[in-house]
C-alpha cells in the first residue's frame, strides 16, 4: 500500500523522503497528511466494499460495476469530506474528519438495519 501511495505521490510532485527517526512518518508535512488521508479512504473503502459484497452474489461482471460504482462514491465521500478541511487544522483535523466519516458510516449502517 505504501508503494502504491509513494508512486502516487511522486507522479503529482510531493517529496516522498521519509524521517531519519521516525521512518514511518514522511520528512514533509503535506506528503504526511496526504498519506493519512490515503489510508482513511482505504479503511473507508474496503469497509463499504465488504458491506456491498455481503449482500446478494452478482454476476462477475455486475459486482465489478457496482465495486466501481462503490469506489468511486467512497472517494467522493472522502474528498468532500477532506475538501471541508482548513490548512491549519493538522493531523488533529484529519483524525477529526476520520471519526466523523466512521460515524456517518455507524449511522447509515443502523439505519439500514
Amino acid at each position: 500500500m505504501r508503494q502504491a501511495f509513494e508512486a502516487w505521490a511522486q507522479r503529482d510532485g510531493h517529496i516522498v523522503r521519509r524521517r531519519e527517526d521516525k521512518p514511518e512518518e514522511y520528512l514533509v508535512y503535506e506528503t504526511q497528511r496526504r498519506w493519512l488521508i490515503w489510508q482513511a479512504a482505504l479503511a473507508h473503502g474496503q469497509k463499504t466494499a465488504g458491506e456491498a459484497a455481503s449482500k446478494a452474489e452478482p454476476q462477475p461482471q455486475k459486482m465489478q460495476a457496482d465495486e466501481a460504482t462503490v469506489r468511486n462514491r467512497v472517494l467522493n465521500e472522502v474528498l468532500d469530506a477532506f475538501s471541508e478541511l482548513d490548512d491549519n487544522a493538522g493531523v488533529e483535523g484529519i483524525v477529526k474528519v476520520i471519526q466523523n466519516l466512521k460515524k456517518k458510516h455507524r449511522a447509515q449502517a443502523e439505519e439500514k438495519v
